[in-house]
C-alpha cells in the first residue's frame, strides 16, 4: 500500500539548508511530507501537482512555497517537453536554520509572515515568479557559500514582499490539522493521489487510517471538508480536463484514463461541474485558443 512518506533531511556540513537543482528525479517522488520549508521552481516540466489536497496543473516556471509537513508532489505528464528534459531547483530548510529567533527580529517581520503563510502552500505568478527564477538560477551557480546565504534572504524577501500569489488550500486544510491527525490524513491522501485513476478502495483507505469505514466517513469529511467520493472525482475531473485540452484523445480513452469506469458517468460529473459536455468544452478551449493566437498576430 503506497503511503505518504516522511523525509529526513540531511544538509552537507558546510551548509545550514539544501540547495539542489534536479532532474526528472525531482519528479519521481512520491507524494511526501518533511519538518523543512520547501521553495521548489520548475525549470521545465509541466503535468499535476499534489499539495496537501489541492491538485492543480503545473507548467514551466511553477514557484511555490511549502510550509513544514506538508505533503506534497510533482508528477510528470506526457507533453512537448520530454522526461528526461525536465528539470526544478528545490531548496530546503527549517526555520531555525539561522538561529532561533533570527526571523524574530523586526527587519524580517514579512518573511516570518510568509512562513506562517506556506502552511497552506503559496504559489507564486506574475513578475515574482519570474524574478525569483532568475535569483534561484543565479543562487545554483554561486560558488561562495557566504553569497548563497544572502541570496536566499533576497529570495525570501523578495516573496514576503510580494502581492502575487495564491494560496493553494485557501482553508488551510491540512495547515491547521495537528501532527496526530496529519499523520493520519497524509497516507490516506498519498493513497488518493497515487490510485485514482485506478480503483479506489473505501476499505483500503479506512484500514490506512486505522478507522472502521463509517468513522473514517466522517473524519475525512471533518478534516477535508469534501467526501471521499468527491474528493476521487474532483481529481479524476481534474485530470480528465488536463487530457482534454492538451491531447487529441478520444473522449471515451481519456473517461477511462482519469478513473471512470463508465463513460456516461463521467459526462454526467464532468456537465455537473464544468456546465458542458466535455466534448464543448474542449470546442471551447480550442476557439478560445485560436482567438488569442489571432489577436497576438494582428
Amino acid at each position: 500500500m503506497i503511503k505518504a512518506s516522511y523525509e529526513v533531511l540531511q544538509p552537507a556540513n558546510s551548509q545550514s539548508f539544501l540547495v539542489r537543482k534536479f532532474d526528472k528525479l525531482a519528479f519521481d517522488a512520491p507524494y511526501h511530507f518533511h519538518e523543512e520549508y520547501e521553495l521548489t521552481c520548475v525549470i521545465k516540466g509541466s503535468g499535476k501537482r499534489y499539495v496537501g489536497s489541492h491538485m492543480d496543473d503545473f507548467v514551466s516556471g511553477d514557484l511555490v512555497l511549502l510550509g513544514p509537513n506538508l505533503p506534497h508532489c510533482w508528477k510528470l505528464e506526457a507533453g512537448e517537453i520530454l522526461p528526461e528534459e525536465a528539470s526544478a531547483i528545490v531548496i530546503q530548510f527549517n526555520d531555525a536554520f539561522l538561529g532561533d529567533d533570527f526571523f524574530n527580529k523586526f527587519e524580517l517581520q514579512h518573511i516570518k509572515k510568509l512562513f506562517q503563510r506556506s502552511g497552506c502552500g503559496i504559489l507564486f505568478h506574475s513578475d515574482t515568479q519570474e524574478e525569483v527564477k532568475n535569483l534561484l538560477l543565479n543562487l545554483i551557480d554561486e560558488k561562495s557559500n557566504f553569497r548563497i546565504l544572502i541570496n536566499l534572504l533576497e529570495v525570501l524577501q523578495r516573496m514576503a514582499s510580494s502581492d502575487e500569489y495564491i494560496l493553494l488550500d485557501q482553508h488551510r486544510v491540512i495547515a491547521e490539522r495537528s501532527l496526530a491527525e496529519r499523520e493520519r490524513i497524509n497516507p490516506v491522501l498519498a493513497y488518493l493521489v497515487e490510485n485514482f485513476r485506478k480503483q479506489v478502495s473505501l476499505d483500503a483507505a479506512a484500514s490506512i487510517a486505522n478507522m472502521t469505514t463509517n468513522a473514517f466517513c466522517k473524519y475525512f469529511k471533518k478534516v477535508t471538508r469534501k467526501t471521499f467520493m468527491e474528493t476521487i472525482i474532483e481529481y479524476r475531473l481534474n485530470y480528465a480536463i488536463q487530457q482534454l485540452v492538451q491531447t487529441d484523445k478520444p473522449i471515451s480513452e481519456i473517461a477511462f484514463e482519469s478513473g471512470f469506469g463508465d463513460v456516461s458517468h463521467f459526462y454526467k460529473m464532468f456537465k455537473t461541474k464544468m456546465n458542458l459536455s466535455p466534448l464543448n468544452y474542449r470546442k471551447r478551449f480550442m476557439r478560445n485558443l485560436l482567438s488569442g493566437d489571432k489577436k497576438q498576430s494582428a
